[in-house]
């Protein structure tokens, strides 16, 4: 097993987390063979308090709750890995968790360049398109100088 960073598997985790809906299982199933696990807590759908903070930085309050999907899994050589997906998705709660388990073994490279990257690339295409979109609908107020002063 290699030594993974902290930072390194939060950024997956997040990554994954964030994921439009189906995009996951789809990029994994095409990608990739599921290996056998052993269900440590199968997918379940709740919901979590999100937080939030004025500007930031200001004090920390209750935003509302939002939906998530969430499974453990353990494969047979002994990898752990835990799936948080937004909504009521199990199939990708499932696909996190087995990529989540599989980017502790010799398949993490294989994984990052078959499955991570393209579903960062996507994401960063969706956030692009809808800043294009809100872009086109800004207007920018001024004030001229009326010249009585």
């Amino acid at each position: 097993m290699q030594e993974i960073q902290q930072n390194e598997r939060k950024a997956w985790l997040s990554l994954m987390a964030t994921s439009p809906d189906g995009a996951l299982t789809k990029l994994f199933a095409k990608e990739t063979e599921a290996p056998k696990f052993d269900w440590l807590r199968r997918p379940e759908i709740g919901s979590v308090m999100v937080r939030g903070r004025t500007g930031g930085t200001g004090a920390p309050f209750n935003l509302g709750e939002m939906t998530v999907t969430r499974c453990s899994l353990k494969l047979a050589s002994g990898e752990v890995g835990h799936g948080y997906v937004q909504g009521r998705r199990k199939e990708d709660a499932e696909s996190a968790a087995l990529i989540d388990a599989l980017m502790q073994t010799e398949a993490a490279a294989e994984l990052r360049t078959k499955v991570l990257t393209p579903l960062s690339t996507e994401i960063a295409e969706a956030k692009a398109k809808r800043a294009r979109k809100a872009a086109a609908t800004k207007v920018d107020f001024f004030t001229m100088a009326r010249g009585e002063d």
